[in-house]
């Protein structure tokens, strides 16, 4: 089998018959962003440095560093990578059990993020029982045992609701209640709410409040600053936007960016 390094942008996880591979990408000075596809195997999207965005069928999912994207088998997706990220990729064989089987946000211990970092500098078409295929055992066992975080900001299929998520999108600083946004599409505040609950299982607030965050983590894993993240997301004071990082993650944006370090 011809082999492929594991950092090349044309490496394709499922050339290798080894149930679990890894590549490194390394962003230069632009953005690089790849085309919607899928695989066979599972795919683990890991930033060591810098973020990326995955477009992931009906959500934007935001990998911080530490944190990493859980893609399943054959679930079309994109990924956007900032520039001067550096991000792992880690391929697992969908009839590895105990995985999740939908998509999903997870955080990354120190050990795991070591075990996954190295392998992606190892040959990938190793034998099995080798050094590699036991450190591939340990990295599945940590693998495992995840905690689940929630980065994401659902995209819903309703046209209405689907025309205020690209606005927010696009004008994340937009701080109309649900009544206004209600007003503008013709319905009242209670169906509005309504249709939000019943298509993304959250409330308004909360939709909106899931992309201030993916947005904030995105902009701190650069190096942008509170105050800034603050202003461009509409909050009254950088303490409001304080007191919401901290009520949604338990530590202020700059805590929870330093125990990512």
């Amino acid at each position: 089998m011809k082999r492929k390094e594991p950092s090349s942008h044309t490496f394709d996880s499922d050339d290798y018959p080894q149930a679990v591979v890894a590549a490194r990408l390394v962003a230069e000075e632009e953005y690089a962003e790849t085309p919607v596809h899928q695989h066979h195997k599972c795919q683990l999207v890991f930033a060591l440095s810098g973020y990326v965005k995955c477009k992931i069928a009906n959500a934007i999912w935001i990998v911080p560093p530490n944190c990493a994207v859980w893609i399943p088998s054959q679930v079309p997706h994109s990924n956007l990578v900032s520039k001067d990220a550096n991000v792992c990729m880690l391929f697992v064989d969908p009839a590895i059990h105990e995985m999740p089987d939908s998509s999903c946000t997870l955080s990354i211990s120190p050990l795991l993020r070591e075990l996954i970092a190295h392998l992606t500098t190892l040959e990938q078409d190793y034998p099995k029982n080798s050094v590699t295929d036991k450190l591939v055992d340990v990295l599945i066992d940590q693998l495992r045992i995840m905690p689940r975080e929630h980065f994401d900001f659902p995209l819903p299929t309703e046209p209405r609701l689907k025309a205020i998520a690209n606005r927010l999108l696009s004008a994340p600083e937009d701080r109309r209640t649900v009544g206004q946004w209600a007003g503008e599409f013709a319905m009242s505040e209670r169906t509005l709410s309504r249709l939000v609950k019943n298509e993304i299982g959250l409330t308004f607030g909360r939709w909106r409040s899931q992309l201030h965050l993916v947005l904030a983590l995105q902009r701190l894993a650069i190096g942008e600053s509170v105050q800034r993240i603050a202003d461009d997301l509409g909050y009254e004071s950088v303490s409001a936007f304080i007191t919401f990082f901290k009520k949604t993650l338990g530590k202020s944006p700059k805590q929870y960016m330093k125990q990512k370090d």
